[in-house]
């Protein structure tokens, strides 16, 4: 099959398109003709691209953990799926990801897409959906009548935990760049400060939740602003101050196939709209990467 690897540190210039044999299924593994692939575009720094879960070394590895297709293989121990069942979901951070035509994933990490929903958005919704859901109701506790801050709302999470905080009757206030305000406003934020031109500190009052997505000095100034009983959740650092009369939480994502039907249902039915910033084909995962890297809104989808 064709698959896109990286065989040594060094960035997504590393990535490569190649001829590579075809996965191997584990137990419990389901193997799928991958249709479409998300990613982080940090995860070539993760240690998990490099190593296995043993800490030896596995590569060259595949990235991009997102991923939306087809079941062509079930083997012993799978529940819960069958041959030709449009599936999406995540990869195991330290096995090699669906950036390829073919990717062997545990059946638990998967659920069904619904007959609406296009690979290409569905294949946008593992890793950015799951994050939202686990940061804001998981770890935030977030209700609603509550207030919540998201930075980097216009990002791939964060165009997507401004949609579930909304829908779940929360006042939300987005922040981010300001080319990314009108984004956010469509997604359903309230409020939007544009924090190349305003002071968080200045702009926004005491909330019930802050969900953190972009790190260093905001993450750090953003304690002093939550509520007794609230809580300061980061996917980027564990947050280096503590809320005076609240919580600090770093995570990071778990699979979950209940959440994964959850967003699935509510992007079947209109109410979560997976924000597709960019499409590259497979052969342009290197300008896919770069192009995220370089503030591309929303998630960057590999189309296979």
């Amino acid at each position: 099959m064709r698959a896109v690897r990286i065989h040594e540190p060094g960035g997504s210039d590393g990535l490569v398109l190649e001829d590579v044999p075809l996965p191997r299924a584990a137990t419990g593994d389901v193997v799928v003709r991958v249709h479409a692939a998300g990613f982080v575009p940090d995860e070539l720094e993760w240690p998990g691209t490099w190593v296995d879960r043993a800490g030896r070394d596995r590569t060259p590895s595949i990235p991009a953990h997102e991923v939306a297709g087809v079941v062509t293989e079930v083997t012993y121990g799978t529940t819960g799926l069958a041959v030709g069942d449009r599936v999406f979901g995540l990869t195991d951070w330290h096995r090699d990801g669906a950036a390829a035509e073919y990717v062997a994933v545990e059946a638990r990490n998967l659920a069904r897409i619904p007959r609406t929903l296009t690979y290409t958005r569905a294949a946008a919704l593992p890793v950015a959906g799951l994050t939202a859901w686990q940061g804001l109701f998981v770890h935030g506790g977030l209700e609603s009548g509550q207030s919540v801050v998201i930075h980097g709302a216009g990002g791939g999470t964060g165009t997507l935990a401004v949609q579930l905080a909304r829908e779940a009757g929360a006042h939300v206030i987005a922040t981010g760049r300001g080319r990314v305000a009108d984004l956010a406003a469509e997604m359903g934020a309230q409020s939007f400060v544009d924090l190349e031109r305003q002071r968080f500190d200045d702009a926004v009052g005491p909330v019930d939740l802050i969900f953190d997505t972009v790190g260093g000095d905001l993450l750090a100034r953003s304690a002093r602003k939550i509520k007794p009983g609230g809580a300061l959740v980061s996917i980027t650092a564990p947050p280096p101050v503590r809320p005076e009369g609240g919580r600090a939480v770093f995570f990071i994502v778990e699979p979950d196939r209940e959440q994964l039907r959850g967003l699935a249902e509510r992007a079947e039915a209109g109410r979560l709209r997976p924000h597709v910033g960019a499409v590259h084909p497979l052969a342009e995962a290197r300008e896919a990467f770069e192009a995220k890297r370089d503030g591309v809104p929303g998630k960057v989808v590999l189309e296979i």
